[in-house]
């Protein structure tokens, strides 16, 4: 019955708000072709592409730091932005609060041809981005001793952490949330490739930047301190590139800068059910990053520097599986919005496939090159041989990582924001961060290594179960309705 309901209530709001796309008069063209007529595998790649790029660019300016800071040779230095990791990865989670919420509901919006509202929701997912990333910047900058504190850092470690936290979280939080946020609406009206230009200039930028200020600008002593400035002006360059391009695709998308209204109750609710899990999800992501951090501080500085490494290290294949599933995202909420389930299933299990091959070939090179990839960021004989463990136990869970993620942004795209939670919290609260607590008095460093491979299987089986039951309850019922109504 519910699902009956649903149904009209979709068909209705499509036919009733078709005309309004032509008041707003920008994506009947060449985007909406992506999301309703162009082949699936053909409008993947042209979202996909310019997506991995830039995440893969991303990864290589976050990696660039770890990298000109390990040519010191100073193992504290490294674990200092080890230590920092988390705390800057807790912006992307603000930007997906905003970002992917609103990201996603402006995709759902274009679906039913809803235009001017999708409008009013861009311009409103600009200041609040403003607003909630200086809200984060003052917090950290309040709180910034006694969390570096509680993440492990130790005497040799403090400083240089304090100095990178101040660059990239308290000065640089404005120009990267707002800039993620913006990259993230530009994927939701088909703009991957302009999104995908933006997150590459910044981190090219920071490539160039990084030994500039390290071994050039600032003196001997102060490296940790450079890398954060070259990050902090890199993001704000993106920013700028970005809120040029959106003012300028407002004359040919819905997205806008200036606010011509609020978005609804209903909208900003769905703002916050999408954008919430999206948050939390990478939240409690972090948070295992500070656990396994802080538990992992507590074998010595050296075991604290290699574990950082090989998480910046796994990121590769994980952002690039980030990249398609992104991607996936506004197409599958698209289709759902306008009730083409048959394509919304075609680009979610492609993009599935997708990544599942990227993860297996990543753990093949991994566990062939491991101590070659961690010799990249540093020379010290006991970090690389620590390194090197590490990296080829967590690799094996590179596959059940990405179907874990992949689930949460198909349920994102859906516009179920409870379930998308779900899976967070139990991937995160139910199975990962307790392994790590069990694995470490039993097996000591390596227990806490091998916590996450265990995780995401559990976490993939119940994600599939979750994902069944929605799919039989809800799913088919729509996809049988629509067909009684053609």
């Amino acid at each position: 019955m519910q699902a009956d309901k649903t149904a009209k209530k979709y068909w209705s709001l499509k036919m009733e708000t078709r005309n309004q796309a032509k008041e707003v008069g920008n994506t009947d063209g060449n985007n909406r072709e992506i999301f309703e007529d162009m082949s699936i595998p053909k409008a993947l790649a042209t979202m996909a592409v310019p997506t991995i790029i830039g995440q893969m660019v991303v990864l290589i300016y976050n990696l660039a730091d770890t990298f000109f800071i390990g040519r010191t040779g100073n193992p504290y230095m490294i674990g200092a932005a080890s230590l920092v990791l988390p705390i800057f990865n807790l912006s992307n989670s603000i930007s997906n609060f905003v970002g992917v919420g609103s990201g996603t509901l402006v995709s759902r919006l274009l679906g039913v041809h809803k235009d001017k509202d999708a409008s009013k929701v861009s311009a409103f997912a600009f200041y609040l981005a403003i607003i909630v990333s200086a809200i984060f910047s003052l917090c950290i900058f309040i709180f910034m001793d006694p969390l570096l504190k509680a993440l492990g850092s130790s005497s040799q470690t403090h400083v240089f952490a304090r100095q990178y936290a101040f660059c990239v979280v308290v000065l640089g939080g404005i120009p990267t949330i707002t800039q993620l946020t913006l990259a993230q609406l530009l994927r939701a009206v088909g703009c991957s490739k302009q999104a995908g230009f933006g997150m590459s200039m910044g981190g090219i930028l920071n490539v160039f930047l990084d030994p500039l200020f390290m071994f050039v600008i600032l003196p001997e002593g102060n490296e940790v301190l450079g890398a954060g400035i070259a990050t902090m002006l890199s993001n704000t360059a993106a920013l700028i590139y970005f809120i040029i391009t959106v003012a300028h695709y407002s004359h040919t998308t819905v997205l806008r800068l200036s606010p011509h209204g609020l978005p609804n109750k209903e909208q900003i609710k769905g703002i916050i059910s999408v954008g919430a899990p999206a948050c939390l999800s990478n939240f409690l992501f972090d948070l295992s990053q500070m656990m396994i951090n802080r538990l992992m501080s507590g074998y010595g500085d050296i075991a604290l520097a290699a574990i950082g490494i090989e998480l910046k290290a796994e990121r590769l294949p994980l952002n690039a599986g980030i990249g398609i599933a992104q991607a996936m995202l506004p197409i599958a909420a698209y289709n759902h919005s306008s009730g083409n389930y048959k394509r919304m299933r075609g680009i979610i299990n492609f993009s599935r496939f997708v990544g599942i091959v990227i993860g297996i070939g990543s753990v093949v090179l991994y566990e062939i090159c491991a101590k070659q990839i961690i010799g990249i960021f540093i020379n010290e004989p006991q970090t690389i041989s620590y390194g090197t463990s590490f990296i080829r136990i967590r690799c094996l869970a590179t596959t059940f990582m990405f179907i874990s993620f992949h689930y949460v942004y198909v349920f994102q795209a859906m516009g179920c924001g409870g379930r998308a939670l779900f899976c967070a919290v139990m991937r995160q609260l139910f199975f990962n961060i307790p392994f790590m607590l069990i694995f470490n008095p039993i097996f000591g460093m390596y227990g806490l290594v091998w916590a996450e491979f265990a995780a995401d299987v559990l976490t993939v089986f119940f994600s599939w179960l979750l994902y069944r039951s929605y799919d039989r309850k809800a799913l088919q019922p729509l996809e049988k309705k629509r067909a009684q109504s053609l």
